[in-house]
């Protein structure tokens, strides 16, 4: 289950999202999904969740240029972040709901979703929606990050919240983000929404690099949902749990430059 903070991406947190966030553990992942796309040669593409648009730009520029691409998020500041950063070619940005799309059956060669699934509160009948819009043969893919304990970034951070609030711990990162990482359930959802084939399910890793603790802090208490959940159990906490986050993360993989593991699931399935 998700709550109305874990999906809180309000303006600011939009704003350093894109600025801390994406360079820090989402790029990566946006090379590796747009790639996959690409290959597929779709002539139509739907984006859910498109957040900052970091996969949207890496399509704009793989994708064959007739190519057209819808690019969507629930959340407006989102898009609005999105749509201000610009791609390289145009892209219908919407708001749209994932559980209910307002598209026509049939109609994309292909619907991507970056590091969205997780938030969605009915998998099976947001995939479904997914499955109905795809044409015959329609590529679906998406990923979702690993358990939080191999996503070693994440992981300090949420320690070091629990150290700053005991008694009743932020844990957005581990129930939402790093919540739906069991490939059986992923395919039994699928199924469920009426995949047939079945689905291709990798583990694929990266490294997560910061120019300091600082700034991996900040990506994470101040460009996620956590910073609302910092903020309803101490409204003027957010630079102190930051500072725990930074100490945290300076020990565990030093005061410069730092490096740690990030994990995820990579999902694609035919319609």
């Amino acid at each position: 289950m998700t709550s109305s903070v874990d999906t809180a991406f309000t303006g600011s947190v939009a704003q350093f999202y894109e600025r801390y966030m994406v360079p820090l553990i989402f790029e990566p992942y946006a090379v590796d999904l747009a790639r996959r796309v690409a290959q597929a040669a779709p002539a139509r593409v739907l984006e859910l969740a498109a957040g900052t648009g970091v996969v949207t730009r890496q399509l704009a520029v793989m994708l064959d240029t007739s190519a057209d691409i819808v690019a969507t998020d629930l959340n407006p500041a989102m898009i609005e972040e999105a749509a201000r950063i610009g791609t390289a070619r145009p892209v219908a940005w919407r708001q749209v709901d994932a559980m209910q799309l307002p598209f026509e059956s049939a109609s994309f060669d292909a619907v991507v979703c970056q590091f969205g699934v997780m938030f969605l509160p009915d998998k099976p009948r947001a995939f479904a929606e997914a499955r109905r819009v795809l044409r015959p043969g329609g590529l679906f893919a998406f990923n979702a990050w690993g358990p939080i304990a191999t996503n070693e970034f994440a992981d300090a951070v949420t320690d070091a919240l629990a150290t700053v609030f005991p008694q009743d711990p932020p844990r957005f990162m581990a129930r939402t983000p790093h919540g739906y990482h069991d490939a059986a359930a992923i395919a039994q959802d699928l199924a469920a929404a009426g995949f047939v084939r079945p689905a291709a399910i990798e583990t694929v890793a990266f490294a997560s690099r910061a120019a300091a603790p600082r700034i991996a802090a900040l990506a994470y208490c101040e460009g996620t949902p956590l910073r609302g959940e910092i903020e309803a159990r101490d409204p003027n906490g957010l630079e102190r749990a930051t500072r725990a986050a930074e100490a945290e993360l300076a020990r565990r993989f030093g005061d410069g430059p730092i490096e740690g593991r990030i994990e995820a699931l990579v999902v694609t399935v035919s319609a």
